[in-house]
């Protein structure tokens, strides 16, 4: 089975060939920094860590570029999301850029996320936002207002829509469409904006100081590093209108090529059946996650939902997925406890059919529109029988422990990244370690609801002795470690 994704473009399942046989060139709309990564960005970056890391391990060398946007993206009131903050904290907007574009980093580090290829900056690609505003105006497709502001005229380009299924005549100005004075219709968006005197972020333009908007920055940096047309787009599945509809009618209406030949697009996380988001105050951060659960078990939790369908978060799904994961990685331990001792030769050989059908079965998942779902199930059913093989008292030789440990490391760790190289580092000791200060924590709750004091003040105080501290919250107590 050659690899099969589904096109959100086409919507239908479609055999990805890539432009050039060997490599995939792929973009993926990045974050706007001006807050710390939550849980919902997790999800869609997750997924494409494993969608990336996939094709790495199908043989294909992998342009992965995902954009940092620092300016230009705006609220619905019209506000810039990054000047906001920095408003409300009286800091330099470029202040507010570092600090979240590292805390994003550091959180997808966190969460195994393998960096890309390029994180181009939108605030460090003006000139080429700008020269594509001026071409688009020389080729007809956008016009200048006398304020200085650059509109992309959607009239002038029929297929405006093709992706998210808009149709124009039902585009009607409102919350998410922008009627402003100068624009031939409510639907026009912005390639540049004037600024304001007080507005901090602003470059010097054929129409004037001013900014780019939102959508232009992604058209403009994704063919700088990937060309007129590359093989996948990514992003939120809450993008396609308008942000990415608005960034194949930049680019397509320039190249005349297609942008890109697939658009692969996340379900989003969700709360009770709501997407989570920082303007609901619905959201758990990455970094308020981890305290609480293994990394690993936070990708299996984003994993077990195929990554274009939405996932409901939970707490009682999260603590499923860090049991899940925890099993998985007593068999791994297991595993790699019995090689240190492992007799010499392929006692158990047998076994190795069972590992030759699971890892295809694997890979056949991950063919079908990358099943990750599906991908786990089959670790699982393969870590039922490594135990049943391990357990029973039969004699198993180096070569197949060798070859259990290589689909835990292969498959786990390098396609899913929920299985770590070393376990001493971050496997099953820091599990159990988790597992026993969630327990002395609950034990401490009962002696506080019956008011044993005592008893409550000496759990905290002997787990601060060995550098675990307690913070108690509204919502219960949670650890960190010192």
């Amino acid at each position: 089975m050659t690899l099969q994704v589904f096109n959100r473009m086409t919507r239908q399942k479609e055999e990805f060939k890539p432009l050039t046989e060997g490599q995939v060139k792929m973009y993926v709309c990045g974050p706007t920094v001006y807050d710390h990564a939550h849980i919902g960005h997790a999800k869609t970056y997750v997924s494409f860590d494993v969608i990336n890391r996939y094709l790495r391990y199908s043989g294909y060398r992998v342009r992965y570029v995902q954009n940092i946007t620092d300016v230009g993206h705006l609220l619905d009131t019209g506000e810039d999301r990054i000047l906001k903050k920095a408003g409300a904290l009286s800091l330099e907007p470029m202040e507010i850029v570092e600090t979240y574009t590292r805390s994003y980093f550091e959180d997808m580090d966190a969460l195994g996320v393998r960096r890309p290829n390029i994180s181009p900056r939108a605030s460090g690609h003006v000139p080429e936002q700008i020269k594509m505003a001026q071409a688009l105006i020389e080729a007809g497709y956008a016009y200048a207002t006398d304020e200085g502001d650059v509109y992309f005229d959607v009239h002038s380009w029929p297929e405006y829509g093709k992706l998210s299924g808009q149709r124009l005549e039902e585009l009607e100005g409102g919350a998410r469409v922008e009627v402003a004075e100068g624009k031939r219709h409510p639907a026009d968006f912005a390639l540049w904006r004037h600024a304001e005197p007080e507005h901090l972020m602003k470059w010097d333009s054929p129409w004037g100081v001013g900014f780019p908007g939102w959508h232009i920055e992604c058209s403009a940096m994704a063919t700088k590093y990937l060309g007129e047309t590359f093989d996948i787009h990514g992003g939120g599945l809450e993008n396609r209108f308008p942000h990415n509809e608005c960034e194949i009618a930049q680019a397509e209406a320039l190249s005349g090529k297609p942008f890109a030949n697939y658009w692969l697009l996340t379900g989003s996380l969700t709360v009770d059946g709501v997407k989570m988001s920082k303007s609901l105050g619905n959201f758990i951060t990455v970094k308020d996650a981890i305290k609480t659960y293994r990394p690993e078990a936070i990708r299996l939790f984003i994993l077990s939902s195929h990554y274009s369908n939405p996932v409901d978060f939970s707490e009682a799904a999260l603590v499923s997925a860090q049991k899940g994961w925890e099993r998985l990685m007593g068999a791994v331990q297991l595993t790699r406890y019995a090689l240190r001792d492992a007799p010499e030769g392929d006692a158990g050989s047998g076994f190795q059919v069972a590992i030759d059908e699971h890892r295809q079965q694997f890979i056949e998942a991950m063919d079908d529109d990358f099943n990750a779902p599906q991908a786990l199930g089959v670790l699982q059913n393969f870590t039922r029988e490594v135990n049943t093989l391990l357990n029973s008292g039969e004699e198993v030789g180096r070569e197949t422990l060798e070859a259990i440990d290589a689909v835990y490391r292969e498959l786990g760790g390098d396609v899913l990244g929920i299985v770590p190289d070393e376990i001493s580092e971050a496997g099953v000791d820091a599990a159990r370690q988790d597992g026993l200060i969630q327990l002395l924590i609950e034990m401490r709750a009962q002696a506080r609801s019956e008011k044993n004091f005592a008893l409550s003040d000496l759990i905290r105080d002997r787990l601060a002795d060995l550098g675990v501290i307690l913070e108690d919250r509204p919502d219960g107590t949670v650890y960190k470690l010192q």
